[in-house]
Order: C-alpha cells, then structure tokens, then sequence
C-alpha cells in the first residue's frame, strides 16, 4: 500500500469568545423576592386596613372565656373575638381584649352593653341553651349615645330587653323584694306585658329599688295615677260576702310577679313618661286604695291592756277605716305614780268627707283640718279599744261618737297631739262586775240568813195551825160536796134528750118558726100591695 504523501491537517476551530451575561436575566431573578415583599407589604397593610377596632371589658368573672376562641355576638351574628384574658393589676376582677370587624367602631357608644351568655333560669324563662354544646360568648347591645368609647364595664346578668325594643322602662319603690326576680313578669289585666330588669338595694337600706320594662302597646296603659302591686302567689281573703281568692298565673304563683292597673274613677291622665317612678304595694286592695293627701299623727293614752294590739291595726270609724296603729309604748309619770300606753296612729280626715280620687281637694277637710277634727271631738267623738276577733283576741280602736263623753279638747301644741279617748266596753263592763262584787262583798250574808232562818220557823208555825184548821173544818165542807153534787144532778135530768122540759122547748121553737115564717110572707105581701091595709086582700079570680 502506497502512503499518502500528504497528511491532512485538521480544521482550524474558531476560539473561543466568552458572551457578556444578559442584564433581563438578573433582573428577573431579584424580582420574585420583590414581589414577594409587595404581596407581604400588600397583606400587612391590608390586614391593617380590614383590622376593627380593639376594646377592653371589664368582668367579675372569666368563667367560660378564653382568648382566641371565644366569639363576640349581635343578634346571632360574630362581629369579633377575645385576643386576650388577663386579671385587673387590683385582682378585682378580668379585663378582656376583644378586636372587633371593621366598622364596629361605629357602634361602640357609651351605652352599648356587654354580658356574657350562659346558660341561665331567671323569672321563669330559660336562655343560653344553645351555649352548652359552642361554649359562652359575649353578647353586644348597641347603645344609642352619641360618645364613642373603648373601655367598658360588662354585665353580670343579661340585660332582659334590646336597646332598640320598643315600649318604656318605670322605677318601682318597694320595701322588700319580695319573691321577684330578674326577669319576673310584669302582668296587665292578667296579660304578661314585660319584665323586670333589675333591682337594687336602697342607699339607706330601708326599701327596694326596682326597674320595670313594658312593651309596647302597653306602656302607654301607664299613667301617674297607675298603681303597681306585687302579684306573687296567691291573695286569699275572708270578708261579709265570702272567701276571695285572687291570682295572676301559674308563673307568678311559682315564681313571683307584678301587676299594675289604674283606678277606674281615676281622671284620665296621658301616659307616663320613661323612668317614672311608683310605689309598689304588697297587694291589690293596698294598691286601689284613694290615696290620703293629709295625715295626721295623734297619740291616744289607754290604761287598760293592749294585748291583741298590733302596729298596723285598723283604726275604724263604724266601719271605715280611717287610720292605721303605728306603734305602741308606755309612758312613767313620775309625779303621779301611774305607768299609761300611749298608742300612736296615723289619721286620715279626708275619709270623713266625699272626695273625688284625682282633682282639687275642696271638702271642709282639705281647707282646715284642724278645725274638722276640732268639730268632731267637740261632738264627742273619742277613741276606744274593741275586740275584733273573739277567737284570736285582736284589738282594734274604733272612733264613734258618746254624747255623755266629758268635754274634751285636743291641744295641737304638743307632738303629737293627743286625741281624747274613753274606756273600752269589756273594760268598762270588767269594772261594773268588780262594783256588783265589791257590794256583794259589803252584805250581811250571816245576818240574812238568821232573818230568813227565823221567817221559815214562821212559816211552819203557820202551816201547822192551816193544818188544824183544815181538819176541823172537814165535815162541813163535805155536806157542801154533797149538796153541790145533788144540784149537778138535777140540773143533768133537767136538759137530758128526754126530758120534758127540753121537750116542750123544742115545741115552742117549732112555733115560733112558723109564726116567724107567718110574719114574713105577710111582709112580702104588703110589700108588693100596700093598699091591702085599707082594703084587705084582694080574693083570687077563679
């Protein structure tokens, strides 16, 4: 094999050259990480922009609250959530951080109200069911004030009615609860037309405060002459027309309950405006009671015993009560010697009077008092103390009028004043049974029966001598006998059916019959022909 001569030299390769880096290239690298602290930024400021309000709550109490779960609701709807539970720096109580949805800032006003929901029974009516299987939340009431707020102080008992129900809420003047509660119903003619929301304890301690709501229509059946009473259980009553038994419902007789109406002679007056205030009475017939515009205080001294005597007492004039016993002491006078038992009683003059129950008070009572009083007691009015009840020995004090009464006044500079007052009837018939047993006391009783001793002795002396005077006296007083019985004899056969002079009467009353009968027809006859007495009787045509 022949070589090639010539060796093939191999292709120049081009060298190499290095390319410059595309400036797009770095550029799109770095902006991932850009756009990604855009989308960061974009959701921080969002999350700044979407982010409600945050608010603190103070509560007694975190029962059933915890911060991330626990929900804030309005009628049913979330418009937030706890964030946060911590204790008050005086460890009086928890404050509560909530962050709300925006735009509730809107709604956050000085009134608005929160409370926790739980399951709860209150005036027979049972909430927070719903709770048991969620959990508690904290129910929001949106206020209507114009001041916004943050900070708020939340409520231990669920507020009973919506800020925007309608109808108005009264305050009630009690001198205890009684058997209400929250809640308790409010009753109109036996109609269930609100609850009460809430009651409180008087500053000075000696009655109840309580708030009452009405719902609409009814509030408008409130008026300043409407009265209020406590309706709890029931109202049993013995008077003249039997037993009187008087409820509102079921509810109130288990629970408790209040019911209110306005006097049927009472003028009609608008309706009352909110947070009205009233009296609230122990019962029905306190409450339809005319109120008494004068009360006078008097105090009436007794001697005799008071016991049956109770504060509260009527004082009754023939019937009417025209005060009440306030209380009852006793009194030393220490220059006398004697211990009395000044009663003091409330007096009411206008109930001598007709009155109507609203208007101008225009009766002799209303313009002087006084001077009725004065009349009365002039006329011999005077208190006395009676027994109303033989049974259970309960006193009363009964006013009435005694003619033969010494003359008495009343002397209004000393307080109270003291009103005339005379003995009671068992008193005073006590007193005529001590005076007969004092003057039986003081008779001779050995000396009468001597005297009487001696009359008896007489007595038999005088019965012997009737004896002796009898017995010789019998033989004649038996021919008397006899002779008396002969002329009854006689007088028998006499008028015996047989005898002839009952016979020959029967006879002559025969004849005289007739003649009788005779005089008559001749009578008739004359009657009907006068002229027969000149002329004589006419003979018959034959």
């Amino acid at each position: 094999m022949s070589e090639n001569p010539r060796r093939s030299e191999p292709a120049e390769l081009p060298a190499a050259v290095a390319a410059p880096r595309s400036r797009r290239t770095v550029q799109l690298v770095w902006l991932i990480p850009l756009i990604a602290a855009l989308v960061g930024g974009w959701l921080a400021i969002r999350s700044v922009l979407d982010r409600g309000p945050v608010i603190t709550i103070s509560f007694k109490t975190a029962e059933g609250l915890e911060a991330g779960k626990t929900k804030l609701k309005f009628k049913d709807v979330d418009i937030g959530q706890v964030s946060r539970v911590v204790l008050a720096p005086d460890l009086s109580s928890v404050i509560v951080t909530a962050e709300l949805v925006k735009g509730s800032d809107t709604h956050l006003h000085e009134d608005t109200q929160f409370w926790v929901v739980r399951p709860r029974i209150s005036g027979g009516s049972v909430s927070g069911i719903g709770t048991l299987l969620s959990g508690a939340y904290i129910g929001v009431g949106i206020g209507k004030s114009k001041e916004a707020r943050s900070e708020f102080t939340g409520l231990e008992v669920p507020p009973i009615f919506s800020t925007d129900a309608a109808g108005r809420e009264f305050v009630l003047h009690s001198p205890d609860l009684g058997s209400l509660d929250y809640g308790s119903p409010v009753f109109f003619r036996r109609l269930q037309v609100g609850q009460i929301t809430g009651y409180d304890l008087d500053k000075n301690g000696k009655g109840v405060t309580l708030r009452v709501f009405v719902n609409a229509p009814y509030d408008q059946y409130v008026s300043s002459n409407t009265r209020f009473w406590h309706a709890s259980g029931v109202d049993l009553s013995l008077n003249a027309s039997g037993i009187t038994l008087d409820t509102q419902s079921m509810v109130s007789i288990l629970l408790g309950g209040l019911a209110f109406q306005t006097p049927t002679s009472s003028s009609p007056l608008p309706p009352a405006a909110p947070n009205a205030v009233f009296q609230l009475f122990a019962n029905r017939v306190e409450a339809m009671k005319h109120p008494d515009t004068i009360v006078d205080r008097f105090t009436m001294i007794f001697t005799e015993s008071l016991r049956g005597l109770v504060p509260g007492a009527v004082v009754d004039f023939r019937g009417i009560a025209v005060g009440e016993v306030v209380s009852i002491n006793t009194r030393f006078d220490p220059v006398k010697g004697t211990i009395t038992l000044p009663v003091e009683i409330n007096y009411f003059p206008e109930r001598f009077t007709a009155r109507e129950a609203a208007g101008p008070r225009t009766g002799r009572a209303a313009r002087d008092p006084k001077a009725m009083t004065n009349m009365l007691v002039g006329r011999g009015l005077r208190a006395q103390l009676r027994t109303g009840n033989l049974l259970t020995g309960q006193l009363y004090i009964a006013l009435d009028v005694f003619p033969d009464a010494p003359k008495a006044k009343i002397d209004w500079s000393t307080t109270p004043p003291e009103f005339p007052t005379v003995v009671g009837s068992l008193q005073d018939l006590q007193n005529s049974l001590t005076s007969i047993a004092r003057k039986l006391d003081k008779m001779d009783f050995e000396g009468i029966g001597a005297n009487l001793q001696q009359t008896l002795k007489t007595a038999t002396k005088m019965m012997t001598a009737l004896d002796t005077s009898v017995t010789e006296l019998t033989p004649e007083t038996k021919a008397v006998i006899v002779e008396a019985r002969r002329t009854l004899d006689s007088a028998d056969r006499a008028l015996a059916s047989d005898s002839p002079l009952l016979q020959d009467s029967t006879a002559m009353m025969s004849e005289i019959a007739r003649a009788a009968r005779a005089f008559r027809i001749l009578a008739d006859y004359l009657e009907q022909h006068p002229e027969a007495l000149i002329s004589g009787k006419k003979e018959e045509n034959k």
